[in-house]
């Protein structure tokens, strides 16, 4: 438990922790936003009010992505979830061909999505040692007349991480970094379309953010519905239809306090570091381990094991007692997941390992 606020700190994989700082300010102008006498979750999203904070969020994050102006900044709802299909009702514009790359359970799904619109092929998938690694792949494993490649650019699951961006040529590359958008810099320039939802690094669950090339809008066919083709979201300014206004307000105040910082770059060194910590310690320990081959360790969800899994329950039930909650690993394969996305105090990071030293003198055999 944090002493100064009784706030316990909280490796949930998403919905996930936010800076505090963020979360205070937003109190302050719940009920009130900047004098207006009302609160962002009763304006209208047509008053000049929201318009203002639309258009400043969506400036912030042009500026700590370094986003060209020849791609649209889009504001939209589904999660990730609706992009799976979105993606290839959108993209599948020529050959009605894709390549996927398999590296867990959401890229699986996206694959599988897909596959409902058209030719799609898994080209690489790591599916063979349950994910626990990134396939390297090159440009010629790409068909030639593929529409587009897509890649889960972090697997929150089972915490693997592209520590490279496949060449793909002229072919657009479509990655989804839900989980780890805003952790690195990134060259927005070598994907056509780039998607992530708000609930990791960026706001609370509701907004889902595509960063999408100008030249890849106005594809869909015809019978798609409005909703799903990009262009009629990208004409009216993510204002289509009513958006997820208070989402897009604290995705903004959180866009201002990491440019307040220094940027993306600052973070992404506190990421290594808090990481770096904690993947030391787990390979150093005699009780945990880290299924993740080295090169393809994760740096916001870092998963590890006891080898027993009654004693993996025992590690969540008494962490939680502590004041370190949210530790158990996703459902389907169980173990422990600490997810330290860039909220996440260093101090986090350093109370799970002094409690993680505690436990395994208490319990390694």
């Amino acid at each position: 438990m944090n002493q100064n606020n009784g706030r316990v700190y909280n490796f949930s994989a998403g919905p996930s922790m936010l800076p505090l700082e963020v979360m205070e300010d937003v109190a302050r102008e719940l009920t009130n936003y900047k004098g207006c006498g009302q609160s962002v979750m009763e304006m209208s999203h047509r008053s000049k009010e929201f318009g203002a904070i639309l258009e400043e969020t969506e400036k912030s994050l042009r500026t700590l992505m370094n986003i060209p102006e020849n791609y649209k900044v889009l504001f939209l709802q589904g999660g990730g979830t609706l992009q799976f299909s979105m993606v290839p009702i959108n993209l599948l514009r020529k050959s009605k061909k894709a390549d996927y790359i398999v590296t867990g359970t959401w890229a699986k799904k996206a694959a599988a999505e897909a596959k409902k619109f058209g030719d799609i092929k898994i080209v690489a998938s790591s599916a063979d040692t349950t994910f626990s690694y990134i396939p390297k792949v090159n440009k010629e494993d790409f068909r030639e007349d593929a529409d587009y490649v897509h890649i889960t650019f972090n697997n929150t699951i089972y915490g693997t991480h592209y520590g490279y961006i496949p060449e793909t040529g002229d072919i657009p590359l479509v990655a989804d970094m839900s989980s780890c958008i805003l952790s690195e810099e990134i060259d927005v320039t070598k994907f056509g379309l780039i998607y992530a939802g708000a609930q990791k690094n960026i706001a609370p669950a509701g907004v889902t953010i595509v960063i999408i090339r100008e030249d890849l809008l106005g594809f869909a066919p015809e019978e798609a519905p409005t909703y799903l083709d990009y262009k009629v979201h990208a004409d009216n300014d993510s204002m289509y239809n009513t958006p997820p206004c208070f989402t897009i307000y604290v995705a903004g105040e959180v866009f201002k306090h990491i440019l307040k910082n220094g940027g993306v770059a600052p973070l992404n060194k506190i990421d290594i570091e808090k990481a770096g910590k904690l993947y030391k310690y787990i390979d150093e320990s005699k009780l945990y381990s880290c299924p993740v081959q080295e090169d393809s360790r994760s740096l916001m969800n870092v998963v590890f094991v006891t080898g027993d899994a009654d004693l993996d329950k025992k590690f969540i039930a008494e962490a939680k007692t502590i004041g370190l909650v949210n530790l158990a690993g996703h459902r389907s394969i169980g173990g422990m997941r600490a997810s330290i996305y860039n909220a996440m105090p260093m101090e986090g990071v350093e109370k799970l390992i002094e409690f993680m030293k505690k436990f395994e003198a208490e319990n390694a055999k």
